[in-house]
């Protein structure tokens, strides 16, 4: 028996409207003011955190307090989460903390490798990162991870042949499914280009005017 959730099941439950799920976990991005009502927050959720016995990623900042949460033993999001959001959001209320779920994203670099284990051995050692299996079913599949979460993740997508006509490392952009088409606006805005949107709502991709490219990614397929 799982209590594992998709991102849809989070996204619709009662009393998680602040935060937003990207990738296989949920984030929610709290406006503090100071840093001393960050570390009041911080508190409250170490406290609601050990109740629980199931503990999110707190990132402190001067004016802010972002938190993620996803349930290791499950891959991605669980009920679990969903109750630890819901009292996260009452605490910050509590605390008079507003929620900012439009500025929560997430950054990866993907490399297309055409000998993947050799390329992944060589990034794993200069990074310092951690090798993970990037599917379950998958154990070939692998993403690299900054043990500390601060770092962007590098993933590798296999390639048949070197493709000398685009760049073969580009920027995965994980936003809110919500915001996902104003990033996009914003950047063909600021003089991008789309190359495709035929995997809307999944990803977009986008590029600059030199052809470097990077893709505007949520969780939704449809």
């Amino acid at each position: 028996m799982t209590d594992s959730i998709t991102a849809a099941e989070f996204t619709a439950a009662e009393g998680t409207g602040d935060w937003r799920v990207l990738r296989r976990s949920a984030l929610a991005r709290f406006a503090t003011g100071s840093f001393t009502r960050g570390v009041r927050l911080v508190t409250r959720i170490g406290a609601l955190a050990d109740a629980a016995n199931h503990h999110p990623d707190v990132d402190l900042r001067y004016g802010s307090v972002t938190v993620r949460t996803w349930s290791h033993d499950v891959g991605g999001l669980s009920a679990r989460d969903v109750a630890l959001a819901r009292e996260i959001s009452m605490a910050a209320r509590e605390l008079d903390v507003a929620a900012e779920p439009a500025r929560v994203s997430e950054v990866a670099l993907c490399i297309d490798a055409t000998a993947g284990p050799q390329v992944q051995a060589f990034w794993q050692a200069l990074l310092g990162h951690d090798a993970h299996p990037d599917h379950a079913d998958d154990a070939a599949a692998a993403r690299l991870s900054d043990p500390d979460g601060r770092l962007p993740s590098v993933w590798f997508q296999q390639s048949d042949e070197r493709r000398e006509q685009r760049n073969r490392i580009h920027v995965d952009v994980w936003v809110p499914y919500d915001q996902a088409e104003q990033r996009v606006a914003a950047a063909l805005a600021a003089g991008g280009r789309l190359v495709t949107d035929e995997f809307a709502p999944a990803w977009w991709v986008v590029a600059d005017v030199e052809g470097n490219e990077a893709c505007v990614s949520t969780w939704k397929t449809a």
